[in-house]
């Protein structure tokens, strides 16, 4: 029945050259989605609407699916096209649409209808009583209510005629690209797929970093983030992972470091590390799963002697969510399963009995004199040694 999808974005949003950039980023996004749907599409932007056109059979789930995974789109509604054929052919094809769809059931409606073709005889108003009128004749069951209606039935002229009621939420945001492009500390847990979506969501090209310890850490460990990193990417497009061998700095930190001290060094040096990938990569800043208070390196104190370390803004978009948030969205995004798979990654290894949960900066930094013999060539071996896959 439907051929097509008209796409709704938030119009209001943009404004100016704006416009073209939201539109050609959220036009490209929505060609990448459908690649993977079985079927073949047109993707036609026309004054101010996106169109999704059906060129044969193709599976309308899948579809559907797809394109709720686009940021910057807020609405999809499956359209029927119609040619101008005259009020009376328009007349029939409502009707047979509302009968099609709605059947019997009783309820309320209000015609919706814009004439953007001008020289079309009649004008949106008077459409709209004729066509309502027509329903009320064909329907028995249906009745108008201009207040609150059960449903919208939407009729858009331009040179051809979109008819269609149902509008299926999309995720809003805006089209990934439109953003910039950030960098994702990634592990196997449940928070970072989710701060990589949330971010993405705001049209944030993603890049990410995987700390690997082999072989304190499985292959099932990796596997497990890269199938994460697939997971988000099925939101932001693909992501460039690199996956940096950690052991030898892990090791040299234990055996120079007091114990305590063990989460936060490793950290910092972490954070060093994936902002060179960073600055390779062209981002603007990173991005973790951080959330205030939920382990000992994430209190303020924690997170502060974290962030002296960068020079980059550093985007903790789950930071003030309770765990349950969390979880709630990793659900939603259909990555908690993965996350909870029990596979250890490199931090859990290496957790003190007793970490510090309040760092004193400078304590911290006279601990890191320790390493100062070896500390840099291992960083710059590690970024060098990193294996890069593509996740999409």
């Amino acid at each position: 029945m439907y051929k097509a999808f008209l796409i709704k974005y938030a119009e209001i949003a943009i404004k100016g050259k704006n416009r073209y950039i939201f539109e050609d980023a959220l036009v490209d996004q929505i060609r990448h989605v459908l690649k993977g749907v079985d079927g073949e599409f047109d993707v036609v932007k026309e004054r101010g609407r996106i169109y999704v056109f059906a060129r044969g059979e193709y599976d309308y789930e899948e579809t559907v699916e797809a394109l709720k995974r686009v940021f910057g789109i807020f609405g999809i509604c499956p359209a029927v096209v119609l040619q101008d054929q005259g009020y009376e052919e328009l007349a029939k094809a409502v009707v047979s649409y509302t009968q099609e769809v709605y059947g019997d059931k009783t309820m309320t409606f209000k015609m919706d209808v814009r004439r953007t073709k001008k020289s079309y005889p009649m004008n949106s108003m008077e459409l709209n009583a004729e066509l309502g009128g027509e329903i009320l004749d064909a329907c028995p069951n249906m009745k108008v209510d201009v207040h609150k209606p059960d449903v919208f039935i939407h009729v858009e002229i331009r040179d051809k005629i979109y008819l269609y009621s149902q509008v299926i939420p999309g995720p809003g945001g805006m089209p990934v690209g439109t953003g910039g492009r950030a960098m994702l500390l990634l592990s196997g847990g449940i928070d970072s797929p989710v701060a990589g979506y949330m971010i993405a969501k705001r049209g944030v090209k993603i890049d990410a970093v995987y700390f690997h310890a082999p072989p304190y850490t499985s292959e099932r460990a990796k596997q497990k983030v890269v199938d994460l990193a697939k997971l988000v990417a099925r939101y932001s497009g693909p992501i460039r992972l690199h996956v940096v061998n950690f052991t030898d700095i892990q090791l040299y930190i234990y055996e120079k470091c007091p114990h305590e001290e063990l989460t936060i060094i490793m950290r910092r040096y972490m954070m060093k590390i994936a902002e060179a990938f960073a600055e390779k990569d062209g981002c603007l800043g990173l991005i973790t799963g951080e959330s205030i208070g939920q382990v000992a390196s994430q209190t303020m104190q924690s997170l502060a002697a974290t962030n002296e370390v960068c020079t980059m803004p550093v985007f903790r978009p789950v930071i003030g969510f309770d765990k349950q948030e969390i979880v709630d969205v990793a659900l939603k995004i259909n990555t908690y399963e993965t996350s909870i798979l029990p596979y250890e990654d490199c931090c859990t290894i290496f957790v003190a009995k007793h970490p510090v949960t309040k760092p004193s900066l400078k304590v911290i930094k006279r601990s890191e004199e320790k390493l100062q013999e070896k500390i840099e060539e291992m960083m710059e071996e590690a970024i060098q040694t990193a294996e890069t896959i593509i996740c999409e």
